[in-house]
Protein backbone atom coordinates (compact mmCIF):
# COMPACT_ATOMS: atom_id res chain seq x y z
CA UNK A 1 0.00 0.00 0.00
CA UNK A 2 1.62 3.31 -1.04
CA UNK A 3 1.93 6.02 1.60
CA UNK A 4 -1.11 8.28 1.73
CA UNK A 5 0.81 11.27 3.03
CA UNK A 6 2.34 12.52 -0.28
CA UNK A 7 -1.12 12.65 -1.84
CA UNK A 8 -2.52 14.53 1.17
CA UNK A 9 0.46 16.88 1.05
CA UNK A 10 -0.47 17.62 -2.55
CA UNK A 11 -4.03 18.36 -1.38
CA UNK A 12 -2.62 20.92 1.06
CA UNK A 13 -0.52 22.55 -1.65
CA UNK A 14 -3.58 22.85 -3.86
CA UNK A 15 -5.80 24.09 -1.02
CA UNK A 16 -3.38 26.91 -0.20
CA UNK A 17 -3.92 28.34 -3.70
CA UNK A 18 -7.34 29.48 -2.46
CA UNK A 19 -5.81 31.77 0.18
CA UNK A 20 -7.62 35.10 0.26
CA UNK A 21 -10.36 34.02 -2.17
CA UNK A 22 -12.62 31.50 -0.41
CA UNK A 23 -13.40 32.99 3.01
CA UNK A 24 -15.58 32.42 4.96
CA UNK A 25 -15.29 28.93 3.47
CA UNK A 26 -12.25 26.80 4.27
CA UNK A 27 -9.39 26.19 1.85
CA UNK A 28 -9.68 22.65 0.47
CA UNK A 29 -7.66 20.59 -2.01
CA UNK A 30 -8.56 17.26 -3.61
CA UNK A 31 -6.52 14.67 -5.51
CA UNK A 32 -7.84 11.58 -7.34
CA UNK A 33 -5.47 8.62 -7.53
CA UNK A 34 -5.84 5.55 -9.77
CA UNK A 35 -3.32 2.91 -8.79
CA UNK A 36 -0.38 5.10 -7.89
CA UNK A 37 -1.06 7.72 -10.55
CA UNK A 38 -2.73 11.06 -9.94
CA UNK A 39 -5.44 11.39 -12.58
CA UNK A 40 -7.26 14.46 -11.28
CA UNK A 41 -6.74 17.48 -9.04
CA UNK A 42 -8.79 20.41 -7.86
CA UNK A 43 -9.16 23.03 -5.16
CA UNK A 44 -11.80 25.46 -3.92
CA UNK A 45 -10.95 28.55 -5.94
CA UNK A 46 -13.54 31.15 -4.97
CA UNK A 47 -16.28 31.54 -2.40
CA UNK A 48 -19.65 30.47 -3.77
CA UNK A 49 -18.12 28.46 -6.61
CA UNK A 50 -17.33 24.75 -7.04
CA UNK A 51 -15.65 22.90 -4.20
CA UNK A 52 -12.36 21.01 -4.49
CA UNK A 53 -13.97 17.60 -5.03
CA UNK A 54 -16.10 18.93 -7.89
CA UNK A 55 -13.10 20.45 -9.64
CA UNK A 56 -11.03 17.28 -9.16
CA UNK A 57 -13.75 15.02 -10.56
CA UNK A 58 -14.39 17.41 -13.46
CA UNK A 59 -10.67 17.38 -14.28
CA UNK A 60 -10.85 13.58 -14.69
CA UNK A 61 -14.05 13.76 -16.75
CA UNK A 62 -12.45 16.30 -19.09
CA UNK A 63 -9.21 14.34 -19.64
CA UNK A 64 -10.23 10.69 -20.03
CA UNK A 65 -12.70 8.96 -22.35
CA UNK A 66 -13.05 6.17 -19.77
CA UNK A 67 -13.30 8.59 -16.86
CA UNK A 68 -16.31 6.95 -15.22
CA UNK A 69 -14.59 3.56 -15.25
CA UNK A 70 -11.42 5.07 -13.78
CA UNK A 71 -13.34 6.84 -11.03
CA UNK A 72 -15.00 3.56 -10.00
CA UNK A 73 -11.53 2.19 -9.22
CA UNK A 74 -9.91 5.26 -7.70
CA UNK A 75 -9.25 6.92 -4.35
CA UNK A 76 -10.08 10.56 -3.75
CA UNK A 77 -7.97 12.41 -1.21
CA UNK A 78 -9.43 15.56 0.29
CA UNK A 79 -7.88 17.79 2.95
CA UNK A 80 -11.22 18.48 4.69
CA UNK A 81 -14.28 16.28 5.15
CA UNK A 82 -16.60 16.43 2.11
CA UNK A 83 -19.73 18.46 2.79
CA UNK A 84 -23.07 16.70 3.22
CA UNK A 85 -25.43 19.68 3.06
CA UNK A 86 -26.74 22.12 0.48
CA UNK A 87 -25.02 25.49 0.86
CA UNK A 88 -23.87 27.65 -2.04
CA UNK A 89 -23.25 24.37 -3.90
CA UNK A 90 -24.67 20.80 -3.70
CA UNK A 91 -23.13 18.26 -1.28
CA UNK A 92 -19.74 16.91 -2.38
CA UNK A 93 -20.42 13.62 -0.59
CA UNK A 94 -23.35 13.04 -2.98
CA UNK A 95 -21.11 13.68 -6.00
CA UNK A 96 -18.54 11.14 -4.79
CA UNK A 97 -21.30 8.58 -4.29
CA UNK A 98 -22.81 9.37 -7.70
CA UNK A 99 -19.54 8.61 -9.50
CA UNK A 100 -18.95 5.42 -7.51
CA UNK A 101 -15.54 6.38 -6.14
CA UNK A 102 -14.90 3.48 -3.71
CA UNK A 103 -12.29 5.00 -1.38
CA UNK A 104 -12.04 8.41 0.28
CA UNK A 105 -9.11 9.64 2.38
CA UNK A 106 -9.87 12.66 4.57
CA UNK A 107 -7.32 14.92 6.20
CA UNK A 108 -9.53 16.22 9.01
CA UNK A 109 -13.16 16.54 9.96
CA UNK A 110 -15.05 19.74 9.26
CA UNK A 111 -16.04 21.42 12.57
CA UNK A 112 -18.99 23.23 10.96
CA UNK A 113 -22.09 21.78 12.64
CA UNK A 114 -23.91 21.09 9.36
CA UNK A 115 -21.00 18.92 8.22
CA UNK A 116 -19.11 17.67 11.29
CA UNK A 117 -18.99 13.90 10.75
CA UNK A 118 -22.07 13.88 8.54
CA UNK A 119 -20.11 13.80 5.28
CA UNK A 120 -18.05 10.85 6.47
CA UNK A 121 -21.16 9.06 7.71
CA UNK A 122 -22.99 9.57 4.42
CA UNK A 123 -20.05 8.12 2.48
CA UNK A 124 -19.77 5.11 4.78
CA UNK A 125 -23.49 4.42 4.56
CA UNK A 126 -23.08 4.27 0.77
CA UNK A 127 -20.48 1.52 1.20
CA UNK A 128 -17.45 3.72 0.59
CA UNK A 129 -14.24 2.99 2.48
CA UNK A 130 -13.29 6.14 4.40
CA UNK A 131 -9.90 6.79 6.02
CA UNK A 132 -9.52 9.85 8.23
CA UNK A 133 -6.74 11.69 10.04
CA UNK A 134 -4.02 11.67 7.35
CA UNK A 135 -1.80 14.72 8.02
CA UNK A 136 -4.59 15.86 10.32
CA UNK A 137 -2.48 18.41 12.21
CA UNK A 138 -1.29 20.02 8.98
CA UNK A 139 -4.82 20.08 7.56
CA UNK A 140 -6.19 21.79 10.66
CA UNK A 141 -3.33 24.28 10.68
CA UNK A 142 -3.92 25.31 7.09
CA UNK A 143 -7.51 26.20 8.00
CA UNK A 144 -6.77 27.68 11.43
CA UNK A 145 -8.74 30.79 10.48
CA UNK A 146 -11.82 28.71 9.61
CA UNK A 147 -11.49 26.53 12.71
CA UNK A 148 -11.12 29.60 14.95
CA UNK A 149 -14.22 31.23 13.52
CA UNK A 150 -16.36 28.09 13.78
CA UNK A 151 -15.16 26.93 17.20
CA UNK A 152 -14.54 30.24 18.99
CA UNK A 153 -17.14 32.44 17.27
CA UNK A 154 -14.55 35.09 16.38
CA UNK A 155 -12.08 35.81 13.62
CA UNK A 156 -8.48 34.61 13.68
CA UNK A 157 -6.51 37.59 15.01
CA UNK A 158 -3.10 38.56 13.66
CA UNK A 159 -1.22 41.38 15.38
CA UNK A 160 1.28 43.30 13.25
CA UNK A 161 3.57 46.11 14.23
CA UNK A 162 7.00 47.59 13.58
CA UNK A 163 9.37 48.67 16.32
CA UNK A 164 12.73 50.40 16.45
CA UNK A 165 15.91 48.56 17.42
CA UNK A 166 15.53 49.98 20.93
CA UNK A 167 11.93 48.83 21.31
CA UNK A 168 9.81 51.88 20.50
CA UNK A 169 6.59 51.88 18.49
CA UNK A 170 6.52 55.56 17.56
CA UNK A 171 7.93 58.94 18.64
CA UNK A 172 6.49 60.38 21.86
CA UNK A 173 4.75 63.17 19.91
CA UNK A 174 3.04 60.55 17.70
CA UNK A 175 4.61 61.97 14.55
CA UNK A 176 4.65 59.63 11.57
CA UNK A 177 7.83 57.56 11.32
CA UNK A 178 8.67 54.83 8.81
CA UNK A 179 10.55 52.19 10.77
CA UNK A 180 10.80 49.46 8.13
CA UNK A 181 11.94 49.31 4.51
CA UNK A 182 10.24 48.72 1.17
CA UNK A 183 10.62 44.93 1.33
CA UNK A 184 8.71 44.75 4.59
CA UNK A 185 6.03 47.07 3.26
CA UNK A 186 5.44 44.83 0.24
CA UNK A 187 5.21 41.78 2.49
CA UNK A 188 2.62 43.50 4.67
CA UNK A 189 0.52 44.27 1.60
CA UNK A 190 0.76 40.63 0.56
CA UNK A 191 -0.50 39.66 4.04
CA UNK A 192 -3.39 42.10 3.71
CA UNK A 193 -4.45 40.42 0.47
CA UNK A 194 -4.68 37.08 2.32
CA UNK A 195 -6.93 38.20 5.19
CA UNK A 196 -10.53 39.37 5.38
CA UNK A 197 -10.08 42.60 7.32
CA UNK A 198 -7.57 45.07 8.73
CA UNK A 199 -8.22 46.93 11.99
CA UNK A 200 -6.79 50.19 13.32
CA UNK A 201 -7.64 52.69 16.02
CA UNK A 202 -8.64 56.32 15.69
CA UNK A 203 -5.18 57.76 16.33
CA UNK A 204 -3.56 55.70 13.58
CA UNK A 205 -6.05 57.17 11.11
CA UNK A 206 -5.66 60.69 12.47
CA UNK A 207 -1.84 60.60 12.36
CA UNK A 208 -1.09 58.49 9.27
CA UNK A 209 -4.31 58.82 7.21
CA UNK A 210 -3.66 55.28 5.89
CA UNK A 211 -5.36 53.76 2.85
CA UNK A 212 -5.18 50.24 4.35
CA UNK A 213 -5.12 48.67 0.91
CA UNK A 214 -2.82 46.41 -1.15
CA UNK A 215 -1.32 48.97 -3.55
CA UNK A 216 2.14 47.36 -3.28
CA UNK A 217 0.87 43.85 -4.00
CA UNK A 218 -1.51 42.39 -6.62
CA UNK A 219 -4.55 41.17 -4.75
CA UNK A 220 -7.79 42.22 -3.14
CA UNK A 221 -7.81 44.85 -0.44
CA UNK A 222 -9.27 43.70 2.91
CA UNK A 223 -12.28 45.21 4.57
CA UNK A 224 -11.30 48.08 6.83
CA UNK A 225 -12.22 48.21 10.51
CA UNK A 226 -11.78 51.41 12.52
CA UNK A 227 -12.41 52.13 16.20
CA UNK A 228 -13.59 55.75 16.53
CA UNK A 229 -15.62 56.00 19.72
CA UNK A 230 -17.04 59.50 19.24
CA UNK A 231 -16.78 59.65 15.43
CA UNK A 232 -14.12 62.35 15.56
CA UNK A 233 -12.22 61.43 12.41
CA UNK A 234 -12.39 63.82 9.47
CA UNK A 235 -14.79 62.91 6.68
CA UNK A 236 -11.89 63.50 4.25
CA UNK A 237 -9.90 60.61 5.76
CA UNK A 238 -8.86 57.92 3.28
CA UNK A 239 -10.87 55.33 5.20
CA UNK A 240 -14.04 57.11 4.04
CA UNK A 241 -13.18 56.99 0.32
CA UNK A 242 -15.86 54.30 -0.35
CA UNK A 243 -13.29 52.10 -2.14
CA UNK A 244 -13.92 49.09 0.08
CA UNK A 245 -16.34 48.03 2.81
CA UNK A 246 -15.39 49.82 6.02
CA UNK A 247 -16.76 49.11 9.50
CA UNK A 248 -16.58 51.95 12.02
CA UNK A 249 -17.11 50.97 15.65
CA UNK A 250 -18.41 53.83 17.75
CA UNK A 251 -20.89 54.73 20.51
CA UNK A 252 -22.89 57.28 18.51
CA UNK A 253 -24.83 55.53 15.76
CA UNK A 254 -25.57 52.43 13.75
CA UNK A 255 -26.01 53.36 10.10
CA UNK A 256 -24.94 52.56 6.55
CA UNK A 257 -23.53 55.12 4.11
CA UNK A 258 -22.58 53.37 0.88
CA UNK A 259 -19.72 51.04 1.80
CA UNK A 260 -19.33 52.57 5.26
CA UNK A 261 -21.06 50.69 8.08
CA UNK A 262 -21.31 52.42 11.43
CA UNK A 263 -21.73 49.92 14.27
CA UNK A 264 -22.53 51.27 17.72
CA UNK A 265 -21.30 49.35 20.76
CA UNK A 266 -23.44 49.57 23.88
CA UNK A 267 -20.45 49.69 26.23
CA UNK A 268 -17.15 51.34 25.35
CA UNK A 269 -15.69 50.93 28.83
CA UNK A 270 -15.41 47.14 29.07
CA UNK A 271 -14.97 44.16 26.77
CA UNK A 272 -14.47 46.30 23.66
CA UNK A 273 -12.17 43.76 21.92
CA UNK A 274 -14.69 41.00 22.67
CA UNK A 275 -17.64 42.99 21.31
CA UNK A 276 -15.74 43.98 18.17
CA UNK A 277 -14.60 40.44 17.38
CA UNK A 278 -18.11 39.06 17.86
CA UNK A 279 -19.51 41.70 15.51
CA UNK A 280 -16.85 40.80 12.94
CA UNK A 281 -17.84 37.13 13.33
CA UNK A 282 -21.45 38.10 12.60
CA UNK A 283 -20.21 39.89 9.46
CA UNK A 284 -18.64 36.61 8.21
CA UNK A 285 -15.13 38.00 8.74
CA UNK A 286 -12.86 35.03 9.30
CA UNK A 287 -9.53 36.77 9.91
CA UNK A 288 -8.33 40.24 10.86
CA UNK A 289 -4.92 41.91 10.97
CA UNK A 290 -4.62 44.50 13.73
CA UNK A 291 -2.07 47.10 12.65
CA UNK A 292 -2.28 49.75 15.35
CA UNK A 293 -1.87 51.89 17.18
CA UNK A 294 -0.15 50.80 20.35
CA UNK A 295 -3.25 51.30 22.54
CA UNK A 296 -5.42 49.25 20.18
CA UNK A 297 -2.86 46.44 19.94
CA UNK A 298 -2.42 46.37 23.71
CA UNK A 299 -6.16 46.18 24.32
CA UNK A 300 -6.37 42.93 22.35
CA UNK A 301 -3.18 41.59 23.95
CA UNK A 302 -4.49 42.32 27.46
CA UNK A 303 -7.76 40.56 26.60
CA UNK A 304 -5.81 37.52 25.36
CA UNK A 305 -7.61 37.84 22.03
CA UNK A 306 -4.87 37.20 19.53
CA UNK A 307 -3.56 34.15 17.71
CA UNK A 308 -0.45 35.30 15.93
CA UNK A 309 1.94 38.27 16.17
CA UNK A 310 4.14 39.42 13.31
CA UNK A 311 6.74 41.86 14.59
CA UNK A 312 9.20 43.82 12.46
CA UNK A 313 12.26 45.34 14.11
CA UNK A 314 13.99 48.04 12.09
CA UNK A 315 17.46 49.51 12.41
CA UNK A 316 16.36 52.94 13.68
CA UNK A 317 17.15 54.10 17.21
CA UNK A 318 14.68 56.51 18.82
CA UNK A 319 15.99 56.81 22.37
CA UNK A 320 12.53 57.65 23.68
CA UNK A 321 8.95 57.37 22.56
CA UNK A 322 5.90 55.11 22.82
CA UNK A 323 6.89 51.63 23.92
CA UNK A 324 6.15 48.83 21.48
CA UNK A 325 3.63 46.20 22.59
CA UNK A 326 4.95 43.03 24.16
CA UNK A 327 3.61 39.49 23.75
CA UNK A 328 4.66 36.13 25.06
CA UNK A 329 4.02 32.92 23.21
CA UNK A 330 5.65 30.29 21.04
CA UNK A 331 8.28 31.78 18.73
CA UNK A 332 7.66 30.20 15.34
CA UNK A 333 10.55 31.74 13.47
CA UNK A 334 12.72 34.72 12.68
CA UNK A 335 13.90 35.99 9.31
CA UNK A 336 15.42 39.01 7.62
CA UNK A 337 13.19 41.02 5.31
CA UNK A 338 15.56 43.46 3.65
CA UNK A 339 17.29 45.07 6.62
CA UNK A 340 14.41 44.38 9.00
CA UNK A 341 14.11 41.43 11.36
CA UNK A 342 10.73 39.67 11.34
CA UNK A 343 9.63 37.54 14.26
CA UNK A 344 6.49 35.37 14.25
CA UNK A 345 4.94 34.44 17.60
CA UNK A 346 1.89 32.24 18.20
CA UNK A 347 -0.34 32.61 21.23
CA UNK A 348 -0.16 29.49 23.34
CA UNK A 349 -3.65 27.97 23.70
CA UNK A 350 -5.13 27.89 27.18
CA UNK A 351 -5.68 24.38 28.54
Amino acid sequence: MPSREPYMQRCLELAALGMGSVSPNPMVGAVIVHGRRIIGEGYHQRYGEAHAEVNAINSVLSKYDDAEELLRDSTIYVSLEPCAHYGKTPPCADLIIKHGIPRVVVGCRDPFKQVDGKGIEKLQQAGIEVTTGVLETECKWLNRRFFTRVQQKRPYVILKWAQTADGFFAPADNQQLWITGDESRRLVHKWRSEEDAILVGKYTVAIDNPQLNTRYWPGKSPKRVVIDRRLELAASSNIYDQSVETLVFNEVKTDIDGKIKYIALEDFERFVPQYILFQLYLQDIQSVIIEGGAHTLNSFIEAGLWDEARIFTGEAILGKGINAPCVTGAIAGESLIGNDRLQIIYNKPKH
